[in-house]
């Protein structure tokens, strides 16, 4: 793959691979003896991914794309700490990709226990999970005010979120976008079709 510098770029290989998924025609790109080989001496991924760790939302399948060529991070409702921080940093910073794509999906289980745990019917022993509720919450308070009714909607506005409290939180990523070197795009992924659809896009995405 030759070398891919701007987040326009980034953004396009990823479009064109999820239509390869949807279409059922995945090229498979990057999984070969060789590649691995060339791999282990270093890694130049095109984009930095963080997603929710549903078992469904495996990047590398939906934008067909293979080994090297996705940084990824993952939890459960993609929900910001200090280590999805500096690991998005890192993959500003040392990786120098040039896109971060925040990526939410349909149906999500940490979006609906969040919606439950306002409702009062969220039943629950851990206190992990609960710390996670927590966090998506005001995003939850916010879109219940806004008048939204769906978790599609919810997980729209979660996305958006997400990336205000990366830019807000992280200097060396707002600095980045700010001077062109990376955009930020925020997608939501369909369990049913495999489509992804934009969100939101903060910076030279276009």
């Amino acid at each position: 793959m030759p070398e891919v510098t701007t987040a326009s770029a980034a953004w396009q290989l990823l479009v064109t691979g999820n239509s390869n998924f949807i279409a059922g025609t995945p090229a498979h790109k990057h999984q070969d003896a060789q590649e691995r080989r060339d791999l282990a001496i270093e890694q130049t991924p095109f984009a930095a991914v963080f997603g929710c760790s549903d078992s469904r939302l495996a990047a590398e399948m939906i934008f067909d794309v293979g080994l090297g060529d996705l940084f990824v991070v993952r939890n459960a409702g993609q929900v910001i700490a200090e280590t999805i921080l500096g690991s998005l940093e890192f993959a500003v910073e040392v990786l120098k990709v040039p896109l971060i794509l925040i990526l939410g999906h349909d149906n999500c289980g940490a979006i609906k226990a969040t919606v439950s745990a306002q409702q009062g019917t969220l039943k629950t022993e851990g206190e992990f999970i609960q710390n996670i509720v927590t966090r998506i919450t005001p995003t939850i308070e916010r879109a219940l005010a806004a008048g939204e009714t769906s978790i599609d909607d919810f997980t729209d506005r979660h996305i958006r979120d997400t990336i205000a409290e990366i830019t807000d939180r992280s200097k060396l990523i707002a600095s980045a976008v700010a001077a062109g070197k990376v955009g930020i795009v925020g997608a939501q992924y369909s369990l049913a079709l495999g489509e992804v659809h934009l969100v939101e896009a903060v910076g030279e995405i276009a």
